[in-house]
């Protein structure tokens, strides 16, 4: 460490904290990490302060850091063209698209591109109102959809309260067994019981004033929640019933953070709108997108659509798209996310769950877990935050950057991590909740 790059950290910080205003934060009690590289599954600050990246920032990194062929993909477009209208064509962003399509079920026909997954979202839901000519989306309490109009009022959680300026959403509660809102004991009363209440709600709202039914395949932020057996197929089968599309968000889920192209590959259903951000090109540079069914595209093909972004199919996003996915293709990332969460990533959080009484709950699959915290099993009181934010420090301190939402610490490296690092990783984790366990003794 020389003084040049502690004081090229501190100017980071310093910068930072005079004239960045961050998001769903109170700004004066901020001390955020800086970062200034990154390689894989690891980063590092300018005195070269190396983390493991658990968190892959916001679950996006899934090809991990500065990959070599989606950073050469941004050069050459960079070098070639760098930015056009949407209204025009371009081969980049053909390629892009069809290249998201060869991944779909084959009944879709259009990729929409957005800048990233809150107004994907914000165009799903504009897409479905249009098609079926109703106003309300029902979408889940324990949910995130993002920070545009209606996105945020389509999101369940606490985020939703002081933005609630859209109009016509209604929101349900979706399963989740280990704090069953449905009196369930197996995950088979969960999901039937669960069906139950969203058809309830369908019925109770009018079935004949619902336009869609929004879901994360699998909530990310709100705890990486694993749908139970049943339970997705079952919303396909209600939405069929009563005429409503079927929304899925693949935001954070999709291409390869379950071991899959898109997480709803695993549990037997199909959407009418998927959509997608983060992982389809790792975060690399800002796109998000919907991808859309034939029969609804086909609507739009004498109707005009009423939306529109000036930087929608970004040749530099494109770009980055076309390098990430051909990479995933031919290095078999995503079959390693499924490999590495099932044989290492999964197997060692159980046995960190049977040493640490902290530990109330493991869920996951591919790259994809959750470390449920409590202070009592038996109660499932959920560990206070005064506690989780020693956690968050302890793991910083060892060298880990870690992702923590209320309770819980959510285990998501890229796809790429290898078994060492999971190893590693998991020895910093029991470091930290050794040291919590007995500092509240």
């Amino acid at each position: 460490m020389t003084d040049t790059t502690t004081d090229l950290d501190a100017l980071a910080k310093q910068l930072d904290r005079q004239h960045v205003f961050h998001s769903w934060s109170a700004q004066a009690t901020l001390d955020p990490v800086v970062l200034a590289g990154g390689l894989g599954t690891t980063v590092w600050d300018h005195a070269g302060r190396r983390y493991l990246d658990f968190s892959s920032q916001l679950v996006n990194v899934n090809i991990g850091h500065q990959h070599p062929a989606v950073v050469r993909a941004i050069q050459e477009q960079a070098a070639t063209l760098s930015t056009i209208g949407p209204a025009t064509a371009n081969l980049t962003r053909g390629e892009a698209a069809r290249r998201i399509l060869d991944k779909a079920p084959e009944r879709f026909a259009k990729v929409f591109f957005t800048n990233g997954g809150a107004d994907a979202n914000e165009n799903a839901i504009r897409l479905a109102r249009l098609h079926t000519g109703r106003d309300t989306v029902l979408s889940t309490y324990r949910s995130y959809h993002g920070n545009t109009g209606a996105a945020i009022v389509s999101t369940g959680d606490w985020r939703r309260i002081p933005n609630q300026y859209a109009r016509g959403h209604v929101h349900f509660f979706g399963p989740y067994l280990y704090r069953t809102e449905f009196w369930a004991t197996t995950p088979e009363e969960e999901s039937a019981r669960a069906l139950h209440h969203l058809e309830r709600v369908i019925q109770a709202e009018g079935p004949s004033t619902i336009a869609a039914i929004l879901l994360e395949t699998v909530p990310g932020t709100a705890g990486v929640l694993i749908p139970p057996p049943g339970y997705l197929a079952g919303v396909r089968a209600l939405a069929d019933r009563y005429g409503i599309l079927l929304i899925l968000d693949e935001v954070m889920a999709g291409f390869g953070r379950t071991g899959r192209w898109f997480a709803f590959d695993g549990y037997d259903v199909v959407p009418d709108l998927i959509t997608f951000a983060k992982g389809v090109n790792s975060g690399y540079v800002p796109v998000g997108g919907v991808i859309i069914s034939e029969d609804i595209a086909a609507q739009f093909d004498e109707q005009v659509f009423p939306g529109g972004l000036t930087y929608s199919g970004h040749p530099l996003a494109a770009a980055s798209i076309v390098g990430a996915l051909d990479a995933m293709d031919d290095e078999g990332i995503i079959d390693h996310a499924r490999r590495i969460g099932a044989e290492e990533i999964g197997p060692q959080l159980e046995t960190l769950a049977e040493k640490h009484a902290v530990i109330g709950e493991v869920r996951g699959e591919g790259v994809f877990w959750a470390l449920e915290l409590v202070t009592d099993r038996a109660t499932r009181e959920p560990l206070p935050g005064a506690a989780m934010a020693s956690l968050k420090r302890s793991l910083l301190t060892k060298g880990l950057l870690p992702f923590v939402s209320e309770n819980r610490i959510h285990v998501v490296p890229p796809c790429v991590v290898t078994a060492d690092e999971v190893a590693q990783a998991t020895a910093i984790y029991d470091e930290a909740f050794t040291e919590l366990a007995e500092g509240t003794r």
